[in-house]
């Protein structure tokens, strides 16, 4: 840390600081979604309640440093989260998706459901649950 550190001033490095905290909780939600290998284990798992906590707590460090970050510090937590959540929201999809596929049985149709919208098309992909 110390290098990485060097020659910056006291602001700097408190924003340095920051950004390291916000790709931290990122890195977990990225392992909990399956996109980044487990480095204990190096294979790719899925671990949903994981990847929401991770979520969650940057959503409440952006509600505890409203109006008291920089615009660019903001800026970036805000992208971070953006693109978490529409991952989330795609892999809480996924898992449906492959849950219904095994509880239902395969009847052979080739035909497409038309009972409910498909959410990659749905233009919102939603928030995790703020709980």
């Amino acid at each position: 840390m110390e290098n990485t550190t060097k020659g910056l001033g006291p602001e700097q490095q408190q924003q340095l600081l920051f950004m390291m905290l916000i790709q931290q909780h990122e890195q977990i939600a990225g392992m909990g979604l399956g996109r980044i290998p487990n480095p204990v284990t190096n294979k790719t798992e899925t671990d949903l309640q994981s990847a929401k906590y991770a979520i969650d707590t940057l959503v409440m460090l952006q509600n505890f440093t409203k109006g008291n970050i920089s615009s660019d510090l903001n800026e970036f937590l805000e992208q971070t989260l953006t693109r978490l959540r529409i991952d989330y929201a795609r892999a809480v999809s996924d898992a449906k998706r492959k849950s219904e596929g095994a509880a239902k049985p395969d009847t052979g149709s080739t035909e497409a459901s038309t009972d409910k919208p498909d959410p990659d098309q749905s233009g919102s992909p939603g928030k995790p649950d703020p709980s």
